[in-house]
């Protein structure tokens, strides 16, 4: 469809958002198993809690301040056919990213494209307690249309684009400008952002959630940013600071709003469009990407310290190139990595490193050297020291397949790697109309791997491919003490599926199948299992939980 000037604006600032991701299923268990002598992943380092974040897991998005999108809840094998009808949940959307853990068990944040909604989920059940809007004049989407939304079997994708544009507004995809980075800090305030506005809210009453929640602090980035169109990340330092990103750099700010943002732009060449990653001793992770195709992508480790955000080596910053390529024929955007930072390695962990995924057409993974480059390095660019290594990811597809690339950070636990492709040959301009139709209406994308790093040998090995596993847009996530990884996916089968992979064989051993209705499509979101067990799981149609 043909797009006016000021959508073509939109759509610009609209690439500058957060990983999408994972999908499908299958019960293939002909895959290769990893070296013996790797650890349990029950038995890797984590990351430092972040004292500063509500709780261990699930305050921020990709669950932890390392960005390693690993919880370390159980989850049983096995099939589940479910009716998301009869789960107890909510409606918002159509972006429900991550349903954040406050400093209260019994209650979580829900963070959603249209709305902030306090969520009671003890004794097993998930009810809204309150709900505050987003200012800037973002409306709460009626549960009367996302039902139709997700409830409808549409047969081609102007039908779903006229209902979309009617219950959305006239460009669906602007939702992906709210809430595309939570996170939840010690003392529950919950932060979000409306396009350039970081959001802070709370509760009315501490201790008594059913008398509401509202909007305590706002800050408008714009003035200080140069006028980005939107944000693009959120995180936390471990002296309690917020890391935001937009397209042209990065600011911290204190959680009050109360002192003017330390902000760091980037050179014009380069632009934002994924979040940060934190290390504890306050070093900033994240990735660049060319504005020029073909361009070299930047990795930077800027340092927080002392109230001022260093670029200097002698603090312990760096800056490193990585392969950037031509535009991706979709899902892909830009010329550089799709990825936020993941850090890889803590405690005692021989290798420290901080991962991402390139530009190039057949995308490699890439590791770089967080802290002093070792002694024993490998040299894998001799310009380029901070490159650990790098693997190119074929997802097991023919060596024919022109395009292997994603937009998902990558999910890391222990020295293991997970990532996916997400490219497509057709796809749907709008991009929350195309989430709604890849899978039922369009052909989806195919191909995962499951990589390690060899702390002996300084180098990447390919543990599994699977080939036939689709991914659409949710991000993947790891069960680290079931050994689990996990992904949403579609097939004409089925219909829309969660399903688990043995972290170290690849093969399908936990599924849980919802049927042909959207509402089992995540829709960017991040996938969560709760303490027991049960699947959080945050729907295009609003968040609900699932007993397993």
């Amino acid at each position: 469809m043909t797009l006016r000037q000021k959508e073509s604006k939109w759509r610009m600032a609209l690439c500058l958002f957060a990983a999408y991701a994972l999908s499908a299923c299958s019960d293939d268990n002909d895959v290769p198993k990893i070296d013996d002598e790797e650890p349990p992943v029950t038995e890797i380092s984590v990351p430092t809690p972040n004292p500063y974040l509500a709780a261990e897991h699930y305050s921020i998005t990709h669950f932890n301040s390392a960005q390693t999108d690993a919880f370390p809840y159980a989850v049983k094998s096995g099939t589940y056919p479910i009716n998301p009808d009869e789960c107890d949940g909510i409606w918002s959307g159509p972006v429900n990213l991550m349903t954040l853990s406050s400093t209260d068990p019994d209650y979580m944040w829900g963070m959603c494209s249209d709305r902030v909604s306090y969520i009671r989920i003890a004794d097993g059940g998930f009810k809204r307690v309150a709900e505050a809007a987003l200012p800037n004049g973002i409306q709460m989407n009626s549960e009367e249309g996302l039902k139709k939304l997700v409830n409808t079997q549409y047969t081609s994708t102007e039908q779903l684009y006229a209902d979309a544009t009617e219950i959305l507004g006239r460009y669906p995809q602007m939702a992906m400008s709210n809430g595309n980075y939570v996170l939840c800090d010690k003392d529950n305030y919950a932060y979000t952002n409306a396009r350039t506005v970081i959001c802070r809210y709370k509760l009315k009453e501490a201790g008594n959630p059913a008398a509401g929640i509202i909007l305590d602090k706002q800050i408008d980035m714009s003035p200080y940013m140069e006028n980005p169109q939107t944000l693009v990340g959120m995180v936390m330092t471990y002296d309690g600071y917020l890391v935001v990103a937009a397209g042209n750099g990065i600011a911290i700010i204190d959680r009050e709003f109360s002192k003017t943002p330390v902000v760091k732009l980037l050179p014009d060449d380069q632009v934002i469009t994924n979040s940060a990653s934190v290390d504890e001793q306050n070093g900033i992770y994240i990735a660049s990407n060319s504005r020029t195709p073909g361009g070299k992508g930047i990795m930077h480790k800027y340092i927080w310290k002392d109230g001022k955000l260093s670029e200097d080596e002698n603090d312990g910053a760096w800056t490193a190139h990585y392969d950037g390529g031509p535009e991706a024929p979709a899902i892909k955007m830009g010329y550089g990595t799709g990825s936020t930072p993941t850090l890889m390695g803590f405690g005692d962990d021989e290798d420290k490193l901080v991962v991402i995924t390139d530009g190039s057409k057949r995308m490699k993974l890439v590791a770089f050297w967080r802290d002093e480059i070792p002694e024993d390095a490998v040299s894998v660019d001799a310009g380029n020291p901070r490159i650990a290594g790098q693997l190119e990811i074929s997802c097991g597809l023919p060596s024919s397949t022109e395009w292997v690339q994603s937009e998902q950070s990558v999910a890391v636990s222990g020295y293991g790697a997970f990532v996916v492709n997400n490219v497509i040959p057709n796809t749907v301009a709008d991009k929350i109309v195309a989430v709604l139709s890849i899978g039922p209406l369009v052909t989806p994308p195919y191909g995962v791997e499951r990589v390690q790093w060899d702390t002996e040998k300084n180098q990447w090995n390919s543990v599994w491919t699977r080939p036939d596993v689709s991914s659409i847009s949710m991000i993947p996530s790891v069960s680290s003490i079931s050994n689990m990884v996990f992904v949403n996916g579609y097939t004409t089968a089925n219909g829309w599926e969660v399903s688990g992979l043995d972290w170290d064989t690849g093969a399908t051993i936990h599924r849980v199948v919802f049927g042909q209705g959207n509402r089992g499509n995540g829709a960017y979101a991040i996938i969560q299992y709760l303490e027991d067990g049960d699947l959080l799981f945050n729907s295009v149609g609003g968040p609900f939980r699932v007993k397993l």
